[in-house]
């Protein structure tokens, strides 16, 4: 009998900077790219696009430019998706970064764009001491700058924010928003006390739900090549375990998800890491290519002893 693949790589086409996705039933997902307002639809079996849902009218601000869409989860049949928050590369503040909207799972727009989740971070009493404010006129890979990647549904119906940048410490933060819906019809949104994990340092690159624990893709809060995968209780104050997972290696993990089946799914950001050494704004549209790790639950859910006695 042959032994079933620990992993798979995938590649697709059209974009390279994956950035966020969620499963659409048992043959798609639809993903983002932090350089486009463009929503995309792939299959599992790779190759380009099969629907691509533009954004561009909802999420249009008067200083236009993407807007930046790093993160992804969804709730209660909603698709929800966040913006770094942060500066452009150069430091230059940006509305149009500044955003937490919802689709319908096929990217059809649901309500407005929440645009006043920095004010919230900046106004939360708990949050006073790290100074966000500042954070978010800093280019978001200075130290102390300012970039929210990661966007986690609970299952009590709420979300978690967590930050690429600022590390405080040298530990991860995390930032529980109570029910988001209330944010499509004009309410504000609630945060929770702030949770801080020791990720070695890094920042929250992406982070999913899965029957009792999160996973977390993590690396450098600036430039670099340093990645990891952890699990964590949800539980503050429970230490994140690393895991090792396979075909992780020379992957820019951006995004993480999981199927119905429990497979895990890491998608790279792959902008920097096009065939050839070109950069991928130089590269046709249809030359375009990001890469997708896919690993079975028999392969990586054989962390699961380590990670309960840990």
């Amino acid at each position: 009998m042959t032994k079933p693949a620990s992993h798979t790589h995938f590649i697709h086409y059209r974009i390279c900077d994956a950035s966020a996705a969620v499963p659409l039933g048992d043959d798609e997902f639809i993903a983002a790219d932090d350089e486009s307002n463009v929503l995309h639809v792939y299959r599992y079996d790779a190759g380009p696009p099969v629907r691509e849902c533009d954004l561009t009218e909802l999420l249009d601000t008067p200083d236009g430019g993407e807007a930046d869409i790093e993160g992804a989860a969804e709730l209660a049949g909603k698709v929800w998706w966040i913006t770094s928050h942060g500066c452009d590369r150069k430091g230059r503040s940006s509305a149009t970064r500044r955003q937490l909207f919802a689709t319908d799972p096929q990217g059809k727009p649901a309500g407005k764009p929440y645009r006043r989740l920095l004010d919230d971070l900046v106004e939360h009493p708990l949050l006073a001491h790290l100074d966000l404010e500042k954070a978010a006129r800093k280019a978001p890979k200075d130290p102390g700058g300012l970039c929210i990647e990661g966007l986690a549904a609970t299952p009590g119906g709420g979300l978690l924010v967590g930050f690429r940048n600022p590390v405080p410490h040298g530990y991860a933060l995390i930032v529980p928003l109570a029910d988001p819906a209330p944010l499509l019809e004009g309410g504000r949104a609630t945060l929770g006390a702030p949770i801080m994990l020791d990720l070695q340092g890094h920042g929250i690159r992406a982070i999913e739900w899965l029957d009792d624990a999160y996973y977390i893709a993590a690396g450098p809060p600036a430039a670099g090549d340093d990645y990891a995968l952890y699990r964590w209780s949800g539980r503050a104050g429970d230490q994140p375990v690393e895991i090792d997972v396979p075909g992780l290696a020379g992957l820019h993990p951006e995004s993480l998800f999981f199927d119905a089946q429990g497979t895990l799914h890491v998608l790279s950001d792959d902008g920097k890491a096009q065939p050839g050494g070109r950069k991928c704004k130089d590269l046709p549209v249809e030359e375009r290519t990001f890469r997708r790790l896919s690993v079975p639950r028999e392969v990586w859910d054989t962390f699961s002893d380590t990670f309960r006695d840990a």
